[in-house]
């Protein structure tokens, strides 16, 4: 079913916001060739199209097309030399990614989106087409070609692949490890997917249907002979250097990611429990909790985190921020943030002390830093909004800011989940702003349900305050609470788009 035009251009704009192009490597395709270039084009607005040394008519029917980027080889090289030649326009051109696709008309360019999905899932991920042979009239040669493949991939990476001969891909531009070093034919394809897995580039293959023409109307430049003599000189020498090369860069990977999580872990946990815990303790239990004390529990809780985060930092880790022109952290309002990550309640804190958070439970009666968010004067949701509404205008009138995360619970995949109108009830009962943020990367260098940390930014925008006067315009909390998921998608997804082409 053809995709409506809205989102047809929709999609071409996230194709080129993400920094996407599409590249067709085309040699003596006379007969599809046009067809594809003009349905890729449907899909996205980027294309760039390689001639390589065609002899038939190929060079004056893509002199025809407008809307493409043309590059000519003034003689057949292979498919390796064609892809060389597209990245580097690619890259020359500001694209961080491209989407290959054969001229042949085997791959559907309907099956671009597909593409992008995962290219927002995992960015900075090499994603592979695998095909869906079943039925599929293939020849012997061709399927023994691609087991053969697949096996030799496993044998050099460890990592385990059904379709390694696929052609329908999307690399990721910046992280092209050896393109100097590729040969010339179609097994370069195989080499830079190698070359990626010995570099720890992630690999993600995702299903995609193909199309085969009966034998004796396909076009195919494979020699059986020659092609299967050069593949297995290929693959004695790419399983040499995987084990003097390859081996070392994995152990290194894996060793710098385990010094990762457990230096940054013990270092928090020396600083927190050893140093800054007790401390805390001993100034909490000594006399009376005045709200001037609090209110210096608050400031040495906000040094505390900016030392981590800003100062210390966390191996592997960028950290960013910025702030709307005019924000004041002094003045009360209610901070709505996306949840992606345990350590997000740490990204917001560098920006004021004054600023009470609204809890789980099971942070709330944490038995290590438990009493640390009790007598901060933390509240937990549980208790209800209406009964916590009493305490929390007694904050703001000391000067305190709410913070809340509106989704209540912390994101899978990074994606902005269902607001609750919490937040906005709050806001409206204590007439206050809402102060928007806008965190990326939590949810990527400490992903929910995973115990070690990634390398990767993090970045907090700090919006302008939205009056009461605007949210009112917008409706009730429930509406409030859905125009500003839609705010947040949108946003998340510009700061994503930007972020991204460089992961």
């Amino acid at each position: 079913m053809p995709m409506p035009t809205t989102d047809l251009s929709r999609q071409k704009a996230q194709l080129h916001d993400r920094g996407i192009c599409a590249v067709i490597p085309t040699y003596n395709n006379a007969g599809t060739v046009a067809d594809v270039v003009r349905r890729t084009l449907e899909q996205c607005a980027d294309v760039i199209v390689v001639n390589d040394g065609s002899t038939d008519d190929t060079p004056r029917i893509l002199s025809g097309i407008s809307g493409i980027t043309l590059v000519n080889l003034p003689q057949n090289q292979g498919k390796g030399s064609a892809l060389k030649a597209a990245f580097r326009r690619a890259l020359s051109m500001g694209f961080s990614y491209a989407i290959t696709l054969d001229a042949d008309g085997q791959h559907y360019p309907d099956n671009i989106s597909l593409f992008l999905k995962a290219n927002r899932l995992h960015p900075g991920a090499m994603i592979i087409g695998s095909r869906q042979l079943e039925g599929v009239q293939r020849s012997k040669g061709s399927s023994f070609a691609n087991r053969f493949s697949n096996f030799w991939f496993y044998i050099q990476t460890g990592c385990r692949l059904e379709d390694t001969q696929t052609g329908y891909r999307l690399y990721p531009l910046k992280k092209l490890y050896g393109l100097s070093l590729l040969t010339s034919r179609y097994e370069a394809e195989l080499e830079l997917m190698v070359f990626a897995s010995w570099h720890g580039v992630e690999l993600i293959p995702i299903s995609i249907p193909v199309y085969y023409p009966a034998p004796e109307d396909r076009v195919s430049h494979f020699r059986p002979g020659m092609d299967f003599l050069r593949i297995t000189v290929l693959n004695t020498v790419l399983c040499f250097f995987a084990v003097v090369y390859g081996l070392p860069l994995r152990l290194l990977r894996f060793l710098a990611r385990t010094f990762r999580t457990v230096y940054s872990l013990l270092f928090t946990l020396f600083f927190l429990f050893c140093v800054f815990t007790p401390l805390a303790w001993l100034y909490v239990k000594i006399g009376r909790m005045t709200p001037r004390k609090v209110s210096r529990l608050h400031s040495l809780m906000y040094h505390a985190v900016r030392f981590v985060m800003l100062h210390h930092g966390i191996p592997g880790v960028k950290f960013s921020s910025k702030v709307a022109d005019g924000v004041d952290f002094n003045k009360p309002s209610v901070i709505i943030c996306n949840h992606q990550s345990h350590i997000d309640l740490a990204c917001q804190l560098i920006f004021t002390p004054r600023v009470i958070f609204l809890t789980n439970n099971w942070v709330w009666n944490n038995p290590l830093y438990g009493f640390l968010i009790r007598h901060a004067e933390y509240y937990p949701v549980a208790e209800g909004i209406d009964e916590l509404i009493p305490k929390l205008r007694s904050l703001v009138e000391r000067g305190y800011s709410i913070a809340v995360f509106p989704e209540g619970t912390r994101s899978r995949d990074c994606r902005i989940g269902r607001f609750h109108q919490g937040a906005f009830h709050i806001a409206a009962e204590l007439g206050l702003d809402i102060l928007p943020m806008y965190l990326y990367g939590p949810g990527r260098i400490l992903p929910k349900r995973t115990y070690h940390l990634r390398k990767g930014p993090i970045y907090i925008e700090v919006d302008h305050p939205i009056p009461q006067s605007a949210l009112q315009a917008m409706g009730d909390s429930r509406q409030q609470a859905a125009a500003m998921r839609q705010r947040y998608i949108s946003k998340y997804e510009s700061i994503s788009n930007r972020i991204e082409q460089d992961v």
